[in-house]
């Protein structure tokens, strides 16, 4: 039943990864372009870079599933992947046409970004470590089975 959260965890990982800090760099980029930076904007994408930095620490760092850090680790090493492959089908990967909403265009501009830059391939190789760690793989050890003690019969305690 973990593995199965871990699965969730993982979708909403990537989900963060992509969109919100696709998101995010594309709108730090575009005010660092303008002539008059718009403080607010600027504030509003670094806090969500930072809190989707606190969700990818505290999946990597928690002991939910490995499978909440394969799924985005295999998501953004295989779009990685096809980037170092063929180009071309990497970036028609991402939603760019005029009938899509401008915040899914801001998003895909971003994660092209990121993409592009090695952002992704970094980031997909530092959650699939956790994957690797046997540890993670099996059960939390419960410390109740250790203390349990059994008391000889006709004993009042």
């Amino acid at each position: 039943m973990r593995h199965l959260a871990g699965f969730l965890i993982g979708l909403v990982v990537t989900a963060a990864v992509l969109g919100g800090g696709g998101w995010a760099v594309q709108q730090v980029v575009g005010n660092a372009e303008a002539s008059t930076p718009d403080n607010q904007k600027m504030w509003i994408a670094l806090g969500a870079m930072a809190a989707i930095g606190l969700v990818v620490g505290l999946v990597v760092a928690g002991r939910v599933s490995p499978v909440a850090t394969f799924v985005p680790s295999m998501v953004l090493l295989a779009w990685t992947v096809v980037y170092a492959l063929d180009v071309n089908r990497a970036i028609s990967l991402i939603p760019s046409e005029p009938s899509v909403n401008q915040i899914i265009r801001d998003a895909g501009f971003g994660a092209k970004t990121l993409l592009t830059t090695g952002v992704y391939a970094l980031l997909g190789v530092a959650l699939f470590i956790p994957v690797l760690m046997p540890s993670r793989w099996s059960r939390p050890h419960d410390e109740l089975d250790e203390d349990y003690e059994t008391t000889p019969e006709g004993s009042y305690y």
